[in-house]
């Protein structure tokens, strides 16, 4: 925010700066606190501040309670595209209709978290720069369009599978780095994780429902050729869907003003958290497997459908985020990320026993509830650490985090099973219980690490 003009500030000075000079006198700088605190033209005519000549310009959207119109269409929006996601349980339908198998499934997705690494940061700098609004609008454009585009593809090897699931990737990444920035914004820092958890809420719902909407196409007597397509048709209707609430929801949205930055790998090198990237990484894996391998590990196991899984993951996951929503500004963020990596952890001890689809009911369980934990808590603590005018690339950071997980778990896991398979009918028995093991190991090393403790950076 920038006051210009007058003998208040012949300068020109931001306020932060004008503050400082004015310390000497109290009247004067308890206006300014006022100001900066309010950041309205209103204010200022309430105080006696003479404007005259001068502008004020904001330089990030106002201050509200944060549940109110623009929240709401955030939150249908959100839910939208996450439903669309949540159908991509089948992806691995697809995969094999044009001829891959699971090592290709993963190389695949892993690969394709390429493209949404790569512009991850990408997008976090301009979303700091043209807005959130913006990149949040286009980005989920580009989402429904990279679903259709899947229909044109006809073989697993080709560069043109890798591609369109790296532009679906991307571009999902860069609606969700910037639908949390946006409403992020809108509240203090101190209460980032119980709006980014509340926004949050709307994903577990998606993530409910869409699973059973592909299990209901796939149930039926349709070829394998036609329930891929109606999958991949009915995503990108709620895609659409998710586009229009956005284009609502950014009506009025305030435009960044464009300030004198710093480059931008010397503002991550300057800031970026190891640790809670770390922990992040771990997260984006953990939530990634059962997406990707869960429906052929199902197949291998003989069970019926996957859908009870999604159901009972959504539906603890919902009730743990909307039980804890005020316990992140209580007792901070670290807490919570050491019972979520713990309660992960455990999440894939329990897939080691599944015999039949009830037994995945406490696998879902815990990993519902440590999703509810874990993300809040981990934004919050990795952006509390950058300045707000960078919490764009703040955000895409931490997301291109989780991304990294699934890009280094996804062809591994890949790998492992094609080899493993042929040596032993429990080669998904051991899958689970390495990646507990790694789980475990990462929550530890956190423990013994000071990482998560509540600090925001200066303005």
């Amino acid at each position: 925010m920038r006051y210009t003009g007058d003998w208040l500030n012949p300068r020109g000075d931001n306020w932060s700066t004008l503050s400082e000079r004015l310390r000497g006198t109290p009247a004067l700088h308890q206006c300014l606190d006022l100001l900066l605190e309010t950041r309205s033209l209103n204010s200022i005519r309430r105080i006696g501040i003479p404007l005259l000549s001068s502008e004020l310009l904001p330089d990030e959207p106002v201050q509200t309670r944060g549940y109110d119109r623009a929240f709401w269409l955030a939150y249908l929006s959100n839910g939208m595209a996450t439903l669309a996601n949540g159908m991509m349980v089948r992806y691995s339908d697809f995969v094999d209709m044009i001829g891959g198998d699971e090592q290709q499934l993963g190389l695949i997705v892993g690969v394709g978290m390429i493209g949404s690494i790569v512009i991850r940061i990408a997008q976090g700098e301009a979303i700091d720069r043209i807005g959130a609004a913006r990149v949040w609008f286009w980005s989920v454009v580009v989402y429904t369009f990279s679903l259709l585009l899947h229909l044109s593809i006809t073989s697993a090897t080709t560069p043109g599978v890798f591609l369109v699931r790296a532009m679906m990737q991307a571009s999902l990444a860069g609606f969700f780095g910037a639908s949390i920035t946006f409403v992020s914004l809108r509240v203090p820092p101190k209460r980032m994780a119980e709006i980014v958890g509340a926004l949050g809420t709307s994903g577990f719902l998606g993530l409910m429902i869409g699973p059973l909407i592909s299990d209901w196409l796939g149930g039926g007597d349709l070829t394998q050729e036609q329930m891929v397509q109606r999958m991949f048709w009915t995503a990108a209707a709620l895609a659409l869907a998710s586009a229009i609430a956005t284009w609502f929801a950014v009506q009025g949205a305030v435009l960044p003003v464009r300030h004198a930055r710093p480059p931008l790998l010397s503002v991550i090198r300057q800031y970026h958290p190891l640790m809670i990237s770390m922990t992040a990484a771990v997260m984006g894996a953990g939530f990634a497997i059962p997406a990707t391998f869960l429906r052929p590990f199902a197949i291998e196991a003989h069970l019926s459908h996957v859908g009870v899984f999604f159901v009972i993951y959504a539906m603890t996951g919902f009730g743990a985020r909307l039980a804890s929503r005020s316990l992140f500004e209580r007792y901070g963020n670290r807490p919570w990320i050491v019972v979520g990596l713990t309660l992960l952890s455990i999440s894939y001890l329990c897939y080691v026993p599944v015999t039949n689809t009830w037994h995945l009911i406490a696998p879902a369980a815990l990993a519902g509830m440590a999703h509810a934990l874990l993300f809040p808590s981990i934004m919050s603590a990795g952006t509390a650490v950058f300045p707000r005018r960078y919490l764009g690339v703040a955000t895409s950071l931490i997301l291109a985090m989780f991304d990294v997980g699934t890009f280094i778990s996804a062809p591994i896991i890949g790998i492992f099973l094609r080899y493993a398979k042929p040596e032993t009918p429990y080669a998904y028995q051991f899958m689970f219980a390495g990646v507990a093991a790694v789980f475990a190991v990462v929550t530890i090393l956190f423990i013994c690490s000071s990482a998560g403790h509540a600090r925001h950076a200066e303005e």
